[in-house]
């Protein structure tokens, strides 16, 4: 039965690392920086893999700002709900 604090599926793989970094990472399991090389390196791959998507999306907004068509489409939608906003933020000051 699964269940929602169910462990991720592991595959074990087999990596090369130059001697200089796993002697290092050694010293940070050593004195007990951290649990396990193998967290130590799943911790890394995580870090680095959400590093490397949120770039992606940077990348993806960025080029958002020479898009046209989004900025017409952007300027359509702020006025259509100009009179929207403009009721919202007239609440929100009445409350206050």
């Amino acid at each position: 039965m699964s269940t929602f604090l169910a462990k991720p599926k592991r595959v074990r793989t087999t990596v090369d690392l130059p001697s200089d970094l796993l002697a290092r990472v050694q010293l940070l399991v050593d004195n007990d920086v951290v649990r396990s090389r193998n967290a130590l390196i799943i911790t890394a791959l995580e870090y680095f893999m959400d590093y490397v998507e949120r770039q992606a999306i940077d990348a993806q907004f960025a080029a958002m700002a020479d898009d046209k068509e989004y900025h017409a489409l952007s300027l359509t939608l702020a006025e259509e709900f100009t009179s929207s906003d403009w009721e919202a933020f007239e609440l929100g000051e009445a409350q206050q």
